[in-house]
């Protein structure tokens, strides 16, 4: 159990910035389950979808960013839930880059590598483990993204979502599995302690000048693609 709720490199939860948020939302004041419920909360809707530097950044980097992605906000999902004593592990994949289509574009999605690593947080409560992979997309993103494809309600495949409820994806939690991605999942990597395992073992597969490009230019304008459509009227 202790391997679920230790700190590591990524999972910084001793920093500052993340003991600051947890005493200033007054998580460690709630029952356990209202405790998931609001730390999920914050990293779906106030931690904005977006696309960080790198999978392998910290937590309380990820917090400072303000957005993340799937990886991203796994990291800082799980750092919050152990730092007030809820147990977690990270369950590893691949996705299909269809479902980024449209927050890339052009170029730069044909270039994009089939497969995209994806992971999402699984938590441990009364025995039993729920998977959280609806924390990707923040509620605005969301409704935005639906009132702009309003003709869909089944299955959608893009601008960072594939659910095949795209009406009312299972994206709240109450002890119930939670997913907003999942059936992009094309292979399974199984499951880790921690991020740091995972990414020490796993890594999206860019050459030195794709990785470069990525970081400097292309999710620069992924993000700018789904502010605009976070903004739409």
């Amino acid at each position: 159990m202790n391997n679920y709720l230790k700190e590591t490199k990524i999972l910084d939860y001793s920093h500052y910035s993340i003991q600051k948020l947890i005493k200033h939302r007054k998580w460690n004041q709630l029952d356990k389950i209202a405790r998931i419920k609001a730390i999920y909360n914050f990293v779906k809707d106030e931690i904005k979808f977006g696309y960080n530097l790198a999978d392998d950044i910290s937590a309380s980097a990820i917090l400072k960013n303000g957005y993340g992605q799937c990886n991203t906000k796994a990291t800082l999902l799980m750092t919050l839930l152990r730092a007030v004593g809820i147990p977690n592990r990270i369950h590893g994949f691949t996705i299909n880059k269809a479902l980024q289509k449209g927050a890339i574009t052009g170029i730069w999605y044909k270039l994009s590598p089939r497969n995209i690593l994806h992971s999402w947080v699984e938590i441990l409560v009364e025995e039993k483990w729920y998977f959280l992979e609806g924390v990707i997309l923040d509620k605005q993103y969301l409704i935005k993204l639906q009132e702009k494809n309003s003709n869909c309600k089944t299955t959608f495949c893009g601008y960072g979502a594939y659910t095949d409820n795209f009406k009312n994806p299972p994206v709240d939690w109450h002890l119930n599995n939670t997913f907003i991605q999942n059936k992009g999942i094309n292979q399974d990597f199984g499951l880790f302690d921690t991020p740091d395992e995972f990414y020490a073992k796993h890594q999206q597969k860019l050459n030195i000048f794709e990785k470069f490009f990525f970081q400097n230019i292309v999710r620069h304008t992924m993000n700018r693609n789904v502010e605009n459509i976070r903004n739409s009227k």
